[in-house]
């Protein structure tokens, strides 16, 4: 897909899912999620065509701007909407669907620091409410809540809802 298609569906993402959004301009110039999605899809194809350093600077830079940490090996889908974002961290190689809504503090971690695949992998249409972690190389399905709060650290299934500390499944969507 090209960049700029992503970052349009970005700024779609916005105005669904957020009901104080204004102008597709505005929410492309001043929302610090779709900011730091469009600059870390620059950054992450530098980093694929071998320009770790400038990768990494973009990714510097773009969180000093906004407060959201994404690595630039991370593979985010189009569509996502990254809402209030500040202390938002995803791992080098944490994997984010399309169509998902990440609200801020929300973090995708590392459970060891072996160079290995050690973040999660999160389907598509994954709302992760505000300062939910989610820890280790753990997939979640299609679809799932989580709970603001909640600690996952276990794969969970599509159409799940997890909840607490930690998390558990609370029944199916």
């Amino acid at each position: 897909m090209k960049p700029f298609q992503c970052t349009k569906e970005d700024v779609l993402a916005a105005k669904k899912f957020d009901p104080a959004a204004p102008c597709c301009l505005m929410i492309y110039l001043t929302y610090p999620g779709v900011i730091a999605l469009r600059r870390h899809r620059r950054a992450h194809r530098l980093w694929n065509k071998g320009f770790k350093n400038w990768a990494r600077f973009i990714s510097y830079k773009t969180r000093k701007k906004t407060g959201i940490d994404i690595h630039p090996a991370a593979h985010i889908g189009h569509g996502v909407f990254i809402d209030h974002g500040m202390g938002l961290v995803i791992g080098e190689t944490a994997s984010v669907g399309d169509n998902c809504v990440l609200y801020h503090g929300v973090t995708l971690g590392a459970n060891t620091f072996d160079k290995v695949d050690r973040h999660p992998k999160l389907g598509n249409g994954v709302i992760v409410f505000a300062n939910a972690t989610i820890i280790g190389p753990i997939h979640i399905g299609d679809n799932p809540i989580v709970a603001a709060n909640a600690v996952v650290l276990k794969d969970s299934p599509a159409n799940s809802r997890l909840i607490g500390v930690p998390a558990h499944r609370n029944g199916s969507l």
